[in-house]
């Protein structure tokens, strides 16, 4: 067995995660109070937006010190799945307030002269929040690649961005056109843009909980790695699954010929097997059981 404690990209992550919370937060209280000054719901949306990201942010720096949490005996691989939870619960706080937004604006458009947008200041309000989630989402690029929970933020604050340039759009509209609509049709834009990213992170969360295969791994080019080992003739029981964004788990039952065995040189075919598992697959935690050849206990085989 490959003993190796995933380091969590703990530190690093938590600083990303608690600058991100601060300028998310500071700019949702600027689109508050903008979006009352103004009338805007779009703004008012994008707020709430940035709201649910600030929860977000909060939920995944809360997972991210969990899951930095060492293994002990009742929790093995250690708590590195409170990613995951942290972002199942993201992509469903995503999905409400889409249907919220929804609603807002199909009734704004049912009764266009109700409120007066204030274009102006709805435009230099959603400027402050583009520039903002720009920031943010450059803090978080790096990180979003190798764990999952950052990614749920950084998807949350590409919406924001998004959110923003919508809002600036539509405010441009109003201030040339007049037309107080487009305030409406914005929200609505925002809320079809959080669907697609609310499911795509939740179909990431349920392939890792259903413990597939991550995405790019293909088992029949690991088995092939494997049997070009010198010294093994067959791999069965394989499986690979992860317990969060970039932290892969193997484990196979590996056929090795007699003289492995009676040379002492298991150990050289672990070192060769796990060596080959994490220069080609980035898989660092690896598990081989090695047998003889006519070794009877088979599982199901893959």
């Amino acid at each position: 067995m490959h003993d190796h404690a995933p380091g969590v990209r703990g530190a690093d992550n938590r600083r990303l995660l608690a600058t991100s919370l601060a300028i998310t937060s500071s700019v949702m209280v600027v689109q508050i109070v903008g979006s009352v000054l103004s009338g805007s719901l779009a703004l008012l949306a994008d707020a709430a937006h940035m709201f649910t990201d600030a929860a977000a942010l909060v939920i995944a720096l809360i997972a991210s010190v969990v899951a930095s949490r060492p293994a002990d005996e009742r929790s093995t691989f250690g708590y590195q799945r409170a990613e995951v939870f942290g972002a199942l619960v993201n992509a469903v706080i995503l999905i409400a307030l889409s249907v919220w937004v929804a609603v807002e604006g199909v009734l704004r458009l049912l009764n266009p002269g109700e409120t007066e947008v204030a274009g102006g200041l709805m435009l230099v309000v959603a400027a402050v929040g583009l520039v903002a989630n720009a920031v943010s989402m450059w803090l978080l690029s790096a990180a979003q690649r190798h764990s999952i929970n950052v990614r749920g933020a950084y998807l949350e604050v590409l919406g924001d961005l998004i959110g923003s340039a919508l809002v600036i759009v539509a405010a441009l509209v109003i201030l040339l056109t007049g037309w107080a609509q487009a305030d409406a049709l914005a929200s609505l834009a925002i809320a079809a843009m959080i669907v697609p990213r609310a499911v795509s992170l939740l179909r990431e969360v349920f392939s890792v909980l259903g413990e597939a295969a991550p995405e790019g791994v293909h088992v029949q080019e690991i088995r092939e790695h494997i049997l070009g080992t010198p010294g093994v003739t067959d791999v069965h029981d394989v499986h690979v699954w992860q317990l969060t964004r970039g932290a892969p788990v193997f484990s196979a039952h590996v056929v090795v010929t007699p003289e492995v065995l009676a040379d002492g040189r298991s150990g050289r075919v672990l070192a060769q097997l796990q060596g080959c598992l994490s220069t080609h697959f980035d898989v660092e935690h690896s598990t081989f059981q090695l047998e003889p050849a006519g070794h009877s206990e088979h599982d199901a085989h893959i």
